[in-house]
């Protein structure tokens, strides 16, 4: 599933190619919003809050969220498309730009006024110029008995964090997945660190958490499972959590470097 800097990087280039434009072709293809059609009407802007994507045209608003293989890709007009037409569920276009929305987790067109209930449930966005980790903070540790690993992946509570920086981000702090809120012993600095390692990654194409882009150096621990930790040798280990079967998530983690 693409994290946070991803989608604030897809919003950023969309909105470059189409704020300020009249739309000259709007096809929504889902079936509730099969019937919308917003061409003659200007895009305001594209934004993201967290992992979803807001454009903002006329008075609409369009949402996308990407989910685990959902993508927008930009072209020149008679560019061939680099995924199959059959996964488009969105094209937006202007007089030089086809914007192509591939595999789309969540597509919904929504009245403007009402464009706040889509992301009212979010906790504080990571790469949002609102940032507020004091918020973060609050609701990161209003449960202590919830292990941290699963209190870090809520979007209710940090909006942006997918499950690279998850486990990336505990490793960096020393602390297990499973390991309870209540007994992080510096969750600010947790959270301090979060901001730090996206903000880092926000404008790279190739993410890296460790600073190294070599293959199979960019990340510490996600997806390095029986490779030895790049830190003191350890194989790393994989397993799963969530709060049941549908929510359960890969975990990486360095049986000596976490506790």
């Amino acid at each position: 599933m693409p994290e946070g800097d991803t989608v604030f990087r897809s919003a950023r280039a969309l909105n470059e190619a189409l704020a300020g434009q009249v739309l000259t072709v709007c096809d929504l293809r889902v079936p509730a919003f099969a019937t919308v059609d917003l061409s003659g009407e200007r895009v305001e802007s594209v934004i993201s809050v967290g992992k979803h994507l807001l454009h903002r045209i006329g008075e609409f608003t369009i949402h996308s969220h990407l989910k685990m293989e959902g993508s927008w890709h930009i072209y020149t007009p008679g560019t061939k498309w680099r995924r199959p037409a059959w996964q488009a569920r969105a094209i937006l276009s202007v007089a030089d730009r086809v914007t192509v929305g591939f595999s789309l987790g969540e597509l919904e067109v929504v009245p403007r006024e009402r464009e706040h209930q889509l992301v009212e449930y979010l906790g504080p966005d990571i790469l949002g110029a609102d940032w507020d980790p004091d918020e973060a903070l609050r609701r990161l540790t209003a449960d202590a008995f919830r292990p941290i690993g699963l209190a870090l992946l809520d979007q209710r509570v940090i909006a942006g964090l997918g499950n690279v920086y998850r486990n990336e981000i505990l490793f960096l702090q020393g602390l297990l997945p499973t390991r309870p809120v209540g007994e992080v012993p510096d969750p600010a600095g947790l959270i301090a660190q979060s901001h730090r390692v996206i903000l880092a990654n926000r404008d790279r194409v190739e993410r890296t958490t460790t600073g190294d882009l070599r293959r199979g150096r960019m990340t510490w621990v996600y997806r390095r499972e029986n490779l030895p930790c790049l830190r003191c040798g350890t194989p790393i280990r994989r397993g799963t959590l969530g709060e049941n079967a549908l929510t359960e998530r890969d975990i990486y983690f360095c049986p000596h470097c976490q506790a």
